[in-house]
């Protein structure tokens, strides 16, 4: 397979556990190519709300997508990935809370899981890839060599998330959005399609303590420690 070389580091999670930041940072310190999956799933929302009423099926979506040119670019700054659709971007709307609520209902309905399924493989190319998602490790790359699953206390990804969105100038109410992380985790891990569980051979690092430099820096020294000496 031409495949077979390329090394894959998956990062699974619940929301706020660190797994966008960390992999944007990774991709970039290693000069790998980065996957964001949520953004892929809320692209999709956002194509889905373009589409006709009579074209609102996942596989004519799939279809828009394999068709464009989709390229998501890992932030140095702290911020989300951006993604780019034919070189527009399209970063700013999908990441508004419409997009990210559609995102998460879409992500239950297998034909929408197998619709994106060849299109986040896709973004396997030489020299690397940093996933990022909810079952990079379990479904979409299990072949994958460095699997993570990064998890933290409930409260502090919804702090995190709170003061991510106070230091972009958004309004925020840390309850509502204690509330919003709660019911999405229990979504994510009671669905019968990829519910979120960390894949068995993955190493499960509990970031709740950590600040995003040592994780990035633990996670980095594994991956450059197995690579050199492969």
């Amino acid at each position: 397979m031409k495949h077979l070389n390329i090394p894959i580091v998956t990062l699974d999670g619940p929301a706020g556990a660190g797994k966008g930041s960390v992999g944007q940072q990774l991709a970039i310190m290693l000069g790998w190519h980065f996957l964001d999956s949520g953004a892929l799933y809320r692209s999709y929302a956002y194509v889905f709300d373009q589409l006709g009423q009579h074209e609102k099926k996942p596989e004519r979506v799939k279809e828009y997508l394999q068709d464009s040119d989709l390229v998501m670019l890992p932030s140095a700054t702290g911020d989300e990935a951006d993604v780019l659709v034919n070189g527009n971007s399209i970063g700013k709307e999908i990441r508004s809370g419409e997009f990210g609520s559609k995102a998460s209902r879409l992500a239950a309905d297998p034909a929408v899981r197998d619709a994106l399924l060849d299109i986040q493989r896709g973004f396997l190319r030489s020299p690397g890839l940093i996933a990022d998602g909810r079952d990079m490790g379990s479904v979409v790359f299990p072949q994958a060599q460095f699997k993570f699953f990064l998890t933290a206390d409930l409260k502090v990804r919804a702090r995190r998330k709170y003061e991510q969105l106070k230091n972009k100038g958004f309004y925020a109410n840390f309850n509502n959005l204690y509330n919003e992380i709660k019911k999405r985790d229990e979504r994510d891990s009671n669905r019968s399609c990829a519910p979120l569980i960390p894949p068995e051979d993955a190493l499960i690092l509990d970031t709740s303590s950590m600040t995003l430099n040592e994780v990035v820096e633990c996670l980095l020294s594994l991956v450059r420690e197995k690579t050199v000496n492969t």
